[in-house]
């Protein structure tokens, strides 16, 4: 006989209790926990988990982060805990989306973790090429300027010409540099690959330190390297990435 309207049926209560322990197991994870880390830590059947981790999104209880790869709890957990109910984190992905719409650049989010350029967002429209040149030889592409521009002890004691373009004088760089600081946008015309411009604006933490970067890129010619309005919806993106609201 099936439970009557108002009664719990058989499997709820396993189901609650299973929900239960994946919430647990994000708030002893920490925000940015994957699917897959969250489903062992609450010894729970990869494909269970993943059902209800989509559904205590879609309620509220957790939401997603950054590139969409881990997990925090939301504001309803939140608030069952009695905690001040803070923000709900910024979903990257979306803001992006939004500003990729607007412009018809390939929009790209990177991340500096120490000397290091990792890209974590890439725009799907838009292919972006020699990466691992951009990794290596910061002083030439605008992602790298504005690395070295808040980590100028990271800037090499001599500069490798990538193409007949590229800044290979350390006086004009480091002069190029100190224009990053100032103006808050860095440029590149032609110096990672022929053909192909650049405009990046830093990504601050609630600390105002740079953690990475947003970068216009587009053919030379077409996206104009000086162009204000692009500067600025970059920026006004990037303040909204940062988790910093725009004056």
């Amino acid at each position: 006989m099936g439970a009557r309207a108002g009664e719990i049926a058989g499997h709820e209560p396993r189901a609650v209790q299973k929900a239960l322990a994946l919430l647990e197991a994000v708030a002893q994870l920490g925000s940015g926990a994957t699917a897959k880390d969250i489903a062992a830590h609450a010894g729970i059947p990869p494909a269970t988990a993943y059902r209800l981790l989509n559904l205590l999104t879609a309620d509220g209880y957790l939401v997603r982060i950054a590139d969409l790869s881990g997990f925090a709890l939301g504001r309803r957990t939140r608030q069952l805990a009695g905690a001040d109910v803070a923000p709900d984190p910024v979903d990257h992905h979306a803001v992006l989306e939004e500003l990729r719409e607007q412009v018809r650049f390939g929009i790209h989010l990177a991340s500096f973790a120490g000397s290091r350029v990792r890209f974590v967002d890439r725009d799907p429209d838009h292919e972006l090429s020699g990466e691992n040149t951009i990794a290596a030889h910061l002083h030439a592409s605008a992602i790298g300027k504005v690395l070295l521009a808040s980590r100028p002890e990271l800037v090499p004691p001599s500069l490798r010409r990538v193409t007949s373009s590229t800044i290979t004088d350390l006086g004009a760089l480091r002069g190029e540099l100190d224009a990053v600081r100032h103006t808050g946008s860095a440029r590149e015309v032609d110096e990672v690959r022929v053909g192909r411009s650049a405009v990046a604006v830093p990504v601050h933490d609630a600390q105002n330190a740079v953690t990475g970067c947003l970068a216009a890129i587009g053919k030379t010619g077409r996206l104009a390297v000086d162009d204000p309005e692009l500067t600025d919806l970059l920026r006004s993106c990037a303040a909204r990435v940062g988790g910093r609201v725009p004056a």
